[in-house]
């Protein structure tokens, strides 16, 4: 499996792509957060992240579509999987592989963030003035929300040769799982059931976890999702009907 982390890192790093792409995220982050007065840091009068941790789910649902798009319908256009398969490795192993690799580029991207965290601590009145616990379950929310994309954007890719419908058909689960349960839930016919249906949803757990304390429902939730879409990955390879 380590075989296959380093390989999908050294692949995605040796393009200018990659290095564009978590540039992008950056700095769209940085216009949210300091420049755009309706989310700005600048305008809120006290020292708060949430407006950070707000468009983070947002941009993730590109950023992470994007990175993992070519995980497996690379692999299927130019039919190097039926090579990858020959070599000793299992269908859990190349998959989890893939898997970490893409999440670990999306840590990468996230760590500049902090940058963001120690400049609001240092502007805070007093110094410091900012909720750590909070952002500490934040960042931990952002962790497990990449994890479940991740595991999205690799079953969309697992699914056609095509990087853009894979991007596409990630981008558009990514979004219903965020926020589709949530919209659902608010329809008039299903209110006697809207807290199920909203807790079904990425959302509602994301905000949970963000406001610094770690349930274990959250945590089985998260995990409980990027397993799923695994499986059902794995299920797709091992068809391997390509």
């Amino acid at each position: 499996m380590n075989t296959i982390i380093y390989k999908e890192l050294s692949a995605y790093f040796s393009s200018l792509a990659a290095y564009v792409t978590i540039a992008i995220f950056l700095v769209v982050l940085g216009l949210f957060l300091w420049v755009f007065p309706q989310s700005s840091i600048l305008e809120y009068g006290y020292a708060s992240l949430d407006s950070l941790f707000g468009t983070i789910p947002y941009l993730f649902m590109f950023l992470i579509p994007a990175i993992s798009m070519r995980s497996f319908s690379e692999e299927k256009k130019e039919g190097t999987f039926e090579l990858l398969a020959t070599k000793p490795l299992t269908d859990w192993q190349i998959l989890l592989g893939k898997f970490f690799a893409i999440l670990l580029v999306v840590l990468i991207a996230l760590l500049p963030t902090l940058v963001y965290y120690t400049s609001v601590y240092q502007l805070g009145n007093p110094v410091g003035n900012i909720d750590t616990g909070a952002v500490i379950g934040s960042y931990v929310g952002c962790v497990l929300l990449a994890s479940v994309f991740t595991a999205i954007g690799v079953f969309s890719s697992s699914i056609t040769k095509n990087q853009i419908v894979a991007f596409a058909i990630a981008v558009f689960l990514c979004f219903f799982f965020f926020n589709g349960f949530n919209s659902l839930s608010q329809l008039l016919s299903l209110q006697y059931i809207s807290f199920f249906i909203s807790n079904l949803g990425v959302d509602e757990h994301y905000q949970s976890v963000g406001r610094g304390v770690l349930d274990t429902r959250d945590l089985v939730y998260f995990i409980s999702v990027s397993a799923i879409f695994l499986v059902i990955t794995r299920t797709i390879l091992r068809s391997r009907k390509w």
